[in-house]
């Protein structure tokens, strides 16, 4: 979870600490939440049954949510820990990174694989070409949709389900396994996602002046003078072997013209420099498994497990419609029953109110008319 908050920075919360009291709360309760005081445009929710993690990726506040279970992971120690020499600067992060989607077809691609480019590309702000500015280019997402055999996944009791199948043989000798052979020749999509930093060098520069140029001080301990060092000397020859960089690309397809001045010594404007690409972490393997038309709610547009007709879908969707209406019925409903409560509360009050008034008319009329009788007697007397 924190390598995902450190991979979409800078616009994702990154010191956001859950709550235990809000584990109960729904998606949606979050967006109405977030999504005005904060601007949040998507959710990204992580969830754990047992072995098995999953994210749920949704736009805010109508929908639509993505469900993915995550069949692999690796985090982002585990990935710098593998690599000689790890690249990482304090302002690699000050900006959003730019997002390649790879393999995810074109107008003729199917509906879920459209919506799954389109909710990646929407998670990072868009890049205008015309007025970006190159230094602010230094990561790169990359999105992978790969389309492999499919893994089955089994558990205890599905390996006692095996067992009994393949005791029991039909006529001809055969196991049932051939079935499930069968199964696993199935294809699945799944989503690869890489995370990279992007590294330039000078080029056409030696080797040991571009290391003085980006401020790389060498071990000058066995040279007499500079030159010994830039010419090379036999001593300083071999004390400097084996010192190239991972930036130092030998492919020359790498090698591009910056159109403006790029992050590190040496990459001015119009120079040649070779680009490199240093992953950063973490790696996920994504397998889309539903597609709702709300926010974690609503009809189900595409599920990987479960396939349904048209006819299916169509009667799913007119049940959604349905509940939906006979909710607004409800809520309609509730809001006339309190609107003549509320009248009838009025009723009641302006009723009270009169009788009161009528009383206390009718005593300060009697009290009146006592004080009178009282006078007029004593005036008798």
């Amino acid at each position: 979870m924190s390598d995902i908050r450190k991979m979409m920075r800078p616009y994702t919360a990154v010191n956001l600490k859950e709550d235990a009291k809000n584990r109960k709360m729904k998606l949606a309760d979050y967006a109405t939440k977030l999504t005005g005081a904060l601007g949040v445009t998507h959710l990204m929710a992580l969830s754990q049954n047992g072995p098995r993690i999953f994210v749920r990726i949704a736009r805010t506040p109508s929908g639509p949510t993505l469900g993915f279970h995550i069949q692999q992971f690796s985090l982002t120690k585990h990935v710098v820990a593998s690599q000689k020499r790890p690249y990482y600067t304090m302002s690699l992060y000050d900006h959003p990174p730019v997002v390649v989607t790879n393999n995810f077809g074109d107008a003729a691609a199917p509906p879920h694989v459209k919506l799954m480019r389109i909710t990646f590309q929407a998670l990072f702000p868009a890049i205008n070409v015309a007025t970006v500015n190159l230094s602010e280019c230094r990561r790169v997402v990359l999105f992978n949709l790969v389309r492999r055999r499919k893994q089955k996944e089994t558990t205890e009791g599905d390996e006692k389900k095996e067992k009994k199948k393949k005791m029991n043989t039909d006529e001809e000798g055969q196991t049932n396994a051939t079935n499930d052979d069968d199964d696993d020749e199935e294809e699945e999509e799944v989503v690869e996602i890489r995370h990279y930093g992007i590294k330039a060098s000078p080029v056409g520069v030696d080797r040991k002046v571009r290391k003085l140029v980006q401020a790389n001080i060498p071990n000058l301990c066995r040279c007499e003078d500079i030159s010994d060092y830039i010419l090379g000397s036999a001593a300083a020859t071999a004390s400097d072997s084996g010192a190239m960089s991972d930036s130092e690309a030998e492919d020359e397809t790498g090698h591009v013209v910056l159109p403006q001045r790029y992050h590190g010594r040496g990459n001015s404007k119009s120079q040649k420099s070779a680009l490199k690409l240093i992953e950063l972490g973490p790696r996920m393997c994504l397998k889309l498994v539903k597609i709702e038309r709300g926010l974690a709610s609503g009809d189900v547009m595409y599920h990987a497990y479960v396939k349904k007709t048209p006819t299916e879908v169509k009667a799913q969707r007119l049940k959604f419609e349905q509940a939906a209406e006979m909710k607004k019925q409800r809520r309609e409903l509730q809001e006339s029953n309190v609107a003549a409560k509320k009248a009838a509360m009025e009723v009641k009050k302006t009723t009270k109110k009169a009788h009161r008034e009528e009383r206390e008319k009718g005593v300060m009329e009697r009290l009146q008319g006592s004080e009178q009788g009282v006078d007029e007697d004593n005036a008798e007397e």
